[in-house]
């Protein structure tokens, strides 16, 4: 275990404009750009100073593949603590896990919260031999909720995501989708493992509604291990090791993606032509609230042609 570990290395992951570029539907994303631009920063800009930053980080034994897993864990608390249970657990399946302080749910989550999360990712992949197949990203409460949103951002980095009890719904102005080929990494390539104490009905609510929108937006590798007789609660020891395993199964293609994603295509298609016909009558006020509810919707996958048609407004 080490403690108060200060990193030195920046990653282009973690710069402003790539967090923009990933995080934010794209309407709302190119006017967050106009305003970096209008403050005078460079598009490597960052927020964090590493310099002032600390990261508690936890390395099992080598394995003897010679490569470890990844665990990314965002804490609802500002404290960088790693539960003494859960070191079995990551010793077992030879995962790394690194934690930043500072980066509890008070914290900005696009300044703050989530950069950090990145910057440990990038410094841990760099001092030790990480399987990218294994990496993961993961939190508690509300560190879950941004852990979601890293994972959606950030498919090609992340594999897999544990959301200890919290989650939120898909196609919102959270979890807009990112743009094509980052949103098809993440249909065909990462995992969701919920786990939820099964006396905490409101986010047991939370993962069924998440769920359910992942679902129609056709993601489909899903997987739910309850903890039983557990409120709002850390993820417990056995439930951890039974939510790695999941993360580390080989997974395969939903055999019904082909037709989702043609009646997803069509549904943009259908809209994107609604909205434009309403500006065609001169209904611009109309279309632009229907063009608001489509870069929720579908953010990246409706792009370019939903910022083509703001632009007629």
């Amino acid at each position: 275990m080490q403690k108060d570990v200060v990193f030195h290395e920046y990653s282009p992951l973690a710069a402003n404009a790539e967090l923009i570029d990933r995080l934010f539907r794209p309407l709302l994303a190119r006017r967050l750009h106009a305003e970096l631009v209008g403050k005078g920063q460079g598009t490597d800009g960052q927020s964090i100073d590493l310099a002032r930053e600390h990261f508690a980080v936890y390395v099992p034994d080598t394995p003897a593949s010679g490569k470890f897993g990844l665990l990314v864990w965002i804490s609802p608390f500002d404290p960088a603590g790693i539960p003494k249970a859960w070191l079995p657990v990551l010793d077992k399946h030879a995962m790394i896990i690194v934690t930043a302080a500072g980066s509890g749910n008070a914290a900005n989550v696009y300044s703050r919260r989530i950069p950090l999360a990145m910057l440990g990712y990038a410094n841990v992949a760099k001092a030790y031999p990480v399987d990218p197949a294994r990496t993961y990203v993961s939190g508690l409460s509300g560190g879950s909720r941004v852990a979601l949103r890293v994972a959606l951002a950030f498919p090609d980095v992340f594999h897999g995501a544990l959301l200890n009890a919290g989650s939120d719904s898909f196609g919102t102005a959270v979890l807009p989708p990112p743009k094509p080929e980052l949103f098809r990494q993440f249909e065909e390539g990462m995992s969701l493992v919920y786990a939820t104490g099964s006396r905490d009905d409101e986010n047991l609510a939370r993962d069924a509604h998440s769920r359910e929108s992942a679902r129609d937006l056709c993601i489909t590798d899903l997987h739910t291990e309850e903890m039983r007789g557990r409120g709002h609660d850390w993820i417990d020891a056995a439930t951890l090791d039974r939510a790695l395993t999941d993360l580390s199964a080989p997974r395969t293609i939903d055999a019904g993606l082909a037709a989702c994603r043609e009646r997803r295509t069509r549904d943009i298609d259908a809209q994107l032509h609604e909205i434009e016909a309403l500006i065609a009558a001169g209904n611009k006020r109309e279309a632009e609230d229907r063009l608001q509810r489509l870069d929720e919707r579908y953010g990246g996958l409706a792009a370019p042609r939903s910022v083509e048609l703001e632009d007629k407004l």
